[in-house]
Protein backbone atom coordinates (compact mmCIF):
# COMPACT_ATOMS: atom_id res chain seq x y z
CA UNK A 1 0.00 0.00 0.00
CA UNK A 2 1.41 3.86 -0.94
CA UNK A 3 2.18 5.83 1.85
CA UNK A 4 3.84 9.20 1.79
CA UNK A 5 7.26 7.83 1.58
CA UNK A 6 5.83 6.22 -1.83
CA UNK A 7 6.37 10.22 -2.79
CA UNK A 8 9.81 11.05 -3.71
CA UNK A 9 12.05 14.21 -5.07
CA UNK A 10 13.39 13.06 -8.71
CA UNK A 11 16.28 15.33 -9.91
CA UNK A 12 16.29 16.63 -13.07
CA UNK A 13 19.81 17.05 -15.20
CA UNK A 14 20.43 20.40 -16.19
CA UNK A 15 22.21 21.58 -19.47
CA UNK A 16 23.18 25.10 -18.96
CA UNK A 17 25.37 26.83 -21.31
CA UNK A 18 25.88 30.72 -22.63
CA UNK A 19 22.17 30.47 -23.75
CA UNK A 20 20.84 29.29 -20.53
CA UNK A 21 20.05 26.63 -18.63
CA UNK A 22 17.75 23.49 -20.09
CA UNK A 23 15.68 20.62 -18.00
CA UNK A 24 15.15 17.60 -19.68
CA UNK A 25 12.46 15.20 -18.28
CA UNK A 26 10.99 12.17 -20.57
CA UNK A 27 8.96 9.29 -20.00
CA UNK A 28 10.20 6.29 -18.44
CA UNK A 29 13.94 7.51 -17.91
CA UNK A 30 13.03 10.87 -15.21
CA UNK A 31 9.51 10.37 -14.79
CA UNK A 32 8.34 6.96 -13.47
CA UNK A 33 5.34 6.59 -16.22
CA UNK A 34 3.95 7.67 -19.61
CA UNK A 35 3.38 11.11 -19.75
CA UNK A 36 -0.45 11.58 -21.54
CA UNK A 37 -1.32 15.40 -19.51
CA UNK A 38 0.65 18.28 -18.73
CA UNK A 39 -0.95 21.36 -17.25
CA UNK A 40 0.56 24.34 -15.33
CA UNK A 41 -0.75 26.24 -12.16
CA UNK A 42 0.16 29.99 -12.25
CA UNK A 43 -1.46 33.19 -10.99
CA UNK A 44 -2.57 32.16 -7.38
CA UNK A 45 -3.88 34.62 -5.30
CA UNK A 46 -2.59 34.91 -2.13
CA UNK A 47 -3.70 32.37 0.69
CA UNK A 48 -5.61 30.18 -1.76
CA UNK A 49 -4.74 26.28 -2.84
CA UNK A 50 -4.72 23.82 -5.43
CA UNK A 51 -5.20 20.63 -5.66
CA UNK A 52 -6.90 19.07 -2.46
CA UNK A 53 -7.52 15.47 -3.48
CA UNK A 54 -6.10 11.96 -4.35
CA UNK A 55 -5.94 10.01 -7.88
CA UNK A 56 -7.31 6.52 -7.82
CA UNK A 57 -5.09 5.58 -10.85
CA UNK A 58 -3.37 8.43 -12.09
CA UNK A 59 0.64 8.79 -11.26
CA UNK A 60 2.01 12.66 -11.10
CA UNK A 61 5.25 14.74 -11.15
CA UNK A 62 5.53 18.45 -9.68
CA UNK A 63 7.86 20.89 -10.37
CA UNK A 64 8.09 24.35 -10.20
CA UNK A 65 10.27 25.63 -12.86
CA UNK A 66 9.47 29.47 -11.52
CA UNK A 67 9.36 30.56 -8.35
CA UNK A 68 7.84 28.53 -5.18
CA UNK A 69 5.32 26.50 -3.57
CA UNK A 70 4.54 23.63 -1.06
CA UNK A 71 2.79 20.48 -1.64
CA UNK A 72 1.09 18.91 1.43
CA UNK A 73 1.16 15.06 0.75
CA UNK A 74 -1.16 12.48 2.87
CA UNK A 75 -1.70 8.87 3.22
CA UNK A 76 -4.73 9.09 5.87
CA UNK A 77 -2.39 8.20 8.85
CA UNK A 78 0.84 10.64 8.34
CA UNK A 79 1.00 14.43 6.39
CA UNK A 80 4.11 15.67 5.30
CA UNK A 81 4.99 19.15 3.47
CA UNK A 82 7.39 19.29 0.79
CA UNK A 83 8.53 22.68 -0.19
CA UNK A 84 9.13 22.96 -4.00
CA UNK A 85 11.56 25.55 -4.82
CA UNK A 86 13.91 23.85 -7.30
CA UNK A 87 13.63 23.75 -11.33
CA UNK A 88 15.70 20.95 -11.16
CA UNK A 89 13.29 18.83 -8.91
CA UNK A 90 10.45 17.04 -9.07
CA UNK A 91 7.53 15.47 -6.35
CA UNK A 92 6.74 11.86 -7.83
CA UNK A 93 3.10 11.61 -6.46
CA UNK A 94 1.80 8.12 -6.76
CA UNK A 95 -2.12 7.72 -6.92
CA UNK A 96 -3.93 7.03 -3.59
CA UNK A 97 -2.22 10.07 -1.92
CA UNK A 98 -3.97 13.20 -0.92
CA UNK A 99 -2.32 16.38 -1.81
CA UNK A 100 -2.66 19.49 -2.15
CA UNK A 101 -0.64 22.61 -3.28
CA UNK A 102 -0.42 25.88 -1.37
CA UNK A 103 1.55 28.50 -0.55
CA UNK A 104 2.36 29.73 -3.80
CA UNK A 105 4.73 32.83 -3.88
CA UNK A 106 3.65 35.74 -6.07
CA UNK A 107 4.34 34.36 -9.91
CA UNK A 108 5.06 30.63 -9.17
CA UNK A 109 4.08 28.07 -11.60
CA UNK A 110 3.23 24.85 -10.86
CA UNK A 111 4.07 22.47 -13.81
CA UNK A 112 2.53 18.96 -13.70
CA UNK A 113 3.13 16.39 -15.97
CA UNK A 114 0.37 12.91 -15.14
CA UNK A 115 -0.13 9.39 -16.30
CA UNK A 116 -3.01 9.74 -17.52
CA UNK A 117 -6.04 11.97 -19.91
CA UNK A 118 -8.57 14.17 -17.32
CA UNK A 119 -11.27 11.60 -16.02
CA UNK A 120 -13.42 13.24 -13.32
CA UNK A 121 -14.04 9.84 -12.39
CA UNK A 122 -10.14 9.12 -11.41
CA UNK A 123 -10.58 11.86 -8.61
CA UNK A 124 -11.34 11.42 -4.88
CA UNK A 125 -12.09 15.06 -3.68
CA UNK A 126 -13.96 14.71 -0.40
CA UNK A 127 -10.94 13.52 2.37
CA UNK A 128 -13.87 11.72 4.22
CA UNK A 129 -14.33 9.82 0.68
CA UNK A 130 -10.55 9.11 0.59
CA UNK A 131 -10.51 7.60 4.07
CA UNK A 132 -13.12 5.25 3.07
CA UNK A 133 -11.48 4.60 -0.06
CA UNK A 134 -7.63 3.89 1.78
CA UNK A 135 -9.62 1.96 4.25
CA UNK A 136 -10.94 -0.60 1.45
CA UNK A 137 -7.55 -0.93 -0.97
CA UNK A 138 -5.99 -1.94 2.63
CA UNK A 139 -8.20 -4.35 2.99
CA UNK A 140 -7.84 -6.68 -0.27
Amino acid sequence: MVNIDSCRLIDFQDRIDERGGLVIAEAFKEIPFEIRRVFYLFNIPDEKSRGAHAHRECHQVLIAPSGHFTVEVDDGINRRRILMDDPLKGLYIPPCIWASELLFEPNAVCLVLASDNYDESDYIRSYDDYLSFRSIRSTR
